[in-house]
């Protein structure tokens, strides 16, 4: 899959139901080539530049589907909110 399509799909946590957005970037393991985390910009923030600094960093382990719409994770708010970078 590539990051184009990716970033197409809504994230949406299936613990509560929360609609996370869409991922607007990914940090990945240099030395093994996987990915790491993905990252979705908070609320307010336009193209991942303006608006507040705060985002969603995602663990790669947290994802349990990848759908044709959206990306499903499991995840506790309190786990990946704040400043995460």
């Amino acid at each position: 899959m590539r990051m184009y399509d990716m970033r197409q799909k809504e994230v949406i946590n299936i613990k509560d139901g929360r609609r996370f957005g869409f991922i607007a970037d990914i940090e990945i393991d240099e030395k093994c080539g996987k990915i790491k985390k993905i990252i979705i910009p908070g609320c307010g923030k336009i193209l991942g530049v303006f608006g507040r600094e705060k985002e969603y960093c995602i663990p790669w382990c947290d994802i349990k589907q990848i759908g044709d719409d959206i990306i499903l994770v499991d995840i506790d708010i309190e786990k990946i909110s704040g400043d995460n970078k």
